[in-house]
């Protein structure tokens, strides 16, 4: 296997920030969109098997986790102001109720927020991916005279 990413036709790159998030969220390779970002559940693929991309340079580490907590928060609060104003539910139904919900909706987010992540990462070219940012190679990027 090649060491770098194999060529692509331009028009098969990403042509924003915005486009190679949304392929990471949906867990499409960032770089082709057309191969799966991971191999498991959190497992991004070492590589992607139709455009050869490296994805173990990612540096995703805690901030997956951090946005979901951060989703799950802001999604959950309406929820649970809703139940707490509107029903007569006794507190343990309640909070049986939001706990469910909110694990749920967490565990749910954490691999679009990590597939994500990791497209960022690749388009601005930080940790490992420097050498070759994902907007360079796409033409996003002006050059520097």
């Amino acid at each position: 296997m090649p060491l770098g990413a194999l060529p692509i036709a331009r028009s098969t790159l990403p042509q924003s920030a915005g486009a190679a998030l949304w392929r990471g969220i949906r867990g499409q390779c960032p770089r082709c969109g057309c191969a799966h970002l991971f191999a498991r559940f959190l497992k991004p693929v070492d590589r992607c098997r139709l455009c050869s991309q490296n994805w173990t340079l990612h540096g995703a580490d805690d901030f997956p986790p951090y946005v979901s907590i951060l989703l799950t928060g802001h999604i959950m609060a309406p929820v649970i102001i809703a139940l707490g104003l509107h029903t007569a539910l006794p507190a343990w139904a309640m909070m049986t109720i939001v706990a469910v919900m909110a694990v749920t909706l967490l565990i749910a987010l954490l691999q679009p927020a990590k597939g994500g992540i990791i497209a960022v990462q690749w388009w601005l070219g930080l940790n490992g991916f420097a050498p070759a940012p994902g907007k360079a190679e796409a033409g996003a990027e002006t050059p520097q005279a």
